[in-house]
């Protein structure tokens, strides 16, 4: 089943750029360490305070809210690993590594790595036969429109855990990506040697049932779900050697969208694509430059994720 190409909302790619706005976005390529260093330690601080709030108040409400909470911040965590994989948070021998403990490894399933295989190779060959996110995500579960009751069920299955499993195997290469292996790679033994640790301080800390219930529970329920309807707002996908235009939509968050589900400016996709080597907190300043330059249609852009929930949950892509 092919699904429907989106109304652009960019009249033009980078090749349509003013030489000086060009000029303009290529000096904002490189790694924003500081930007990312805040972003993990205030996703730290919120899981932390979370769970302590949710633990001193001993209500079941509070512990609801706290694992909601939590499974947002698992989302940045894991669109930290994103940032690292196009070298956008830490540069150096030990860029990777420090990610990996800090985002990917206490995500269970997720390493710099591991995700660098699959990503970069989505960037490459994008929406083609070699692109392993596009392959992953072919079929009628994929496919736009379909009706709200549909696409709720499909939230229902992650929320349930019905889907993690395959969701987790999805993730694994499925081809041979050997141009982005990573220069400095963590050893191997780092990651086992991680879970022991870890193991053995909730043991001796007697923190397993806390561990339980606002880090697992959450990682397999509710971040499934945020993780699902992160890759329906990234792509529209069936739709074999579409272009990024046709593919992505441009979702201008408000400010409390930003606050409750935070994804580190995701939404603005189409721009992450046109220039992967620009860190995720210059992309408003990347959309504000192609409005300046008339290549934005503001008909076509989603303002808010009310907006293009209500865009894919229709038969007719017409009205908004």
């Amino acid at each position: 089943m092919d699904a429907t190409p989106l109304p652009p909302a960019l009249r033009g790619d980078k090749r349509s750029l003013s030489r000086e706005a060009a000029a303009e976005i290529q000096a904002l390529n490189g790694a924003r360490p500081i930007a990312f260093t805040f972003q993990l330690i205030y996703a730290w601080g919120v899981i932390a305070a979370a769970i302590a709030a949710a633990l001193y108040l001993d209500q079941a409400w509070a512990t609801i809210l706290a694992i909601v909470i939590i499974a947002t911040r698992h989302n940045v965590l894991g669109l930290l690993v994103h940032e690292q994989t196009h070298l956008l948070g830490y540069r150096g021998r030990f860029g990777d590594l420090i990610v990996n403990l800090f985002a990917g490894y206490p995500l269970l399933v997720l390493t710099v790595e591991n995700y660098a295989q699959v990503h970069l190779a989505h960037h490459r060959d994008y929406f083609g036969d070699r692109d392993p996110d596009f392959i992953r995500k072919s079929g009628p579960e994929w496919s736009f429109p379909k009706s709200k009751r549909e696409l709720l069920s499909i939230f229902l299955s992650d929320l349930v855990g019905i889907n993690t499993i395959r969701l987790i195997r999805g993730k694994r290469v499925a081809v041979d990506n050997s141009a982005f292996v990573r220069r400095y790679r963590t050893p191997s033994w780092v990651r086992p040697l991680y879970f022991v640790v870890l193991a053995t301080v909730l043991t001796y800390m007697g923190w397993w049932t806390v561990y339980i219930i606002y880090w697992l529970l959450p990682l397999m329920t509710i971040s499934q779900v945020i993780v699902r309807w992160g890759a329906i707002c990234e792509h529209i996908y069936n739709l074999p050697g579409a272009t990024v235009v046709e593919s992505t939509p441009l979702i201008i968050l408000s400010w409390w969208e930003r606050l409750i589900l935070p994804n580190l400016n995701f939404a603005m996709h189409s721009y992450h694509h046109y220039f992967p080597g620009v860190s995720f907190i210059c992309l408003p300043k990347v959309h504000e430059i192609f409005v300046r330059e008339g290549l934005v249609d503001s008909d076509n852009v989603f303002y808010g994720y009310g907006s293009y929930f209500k865009y894919i949950t229709q038969s007719d892509h017409i009205d908004r």
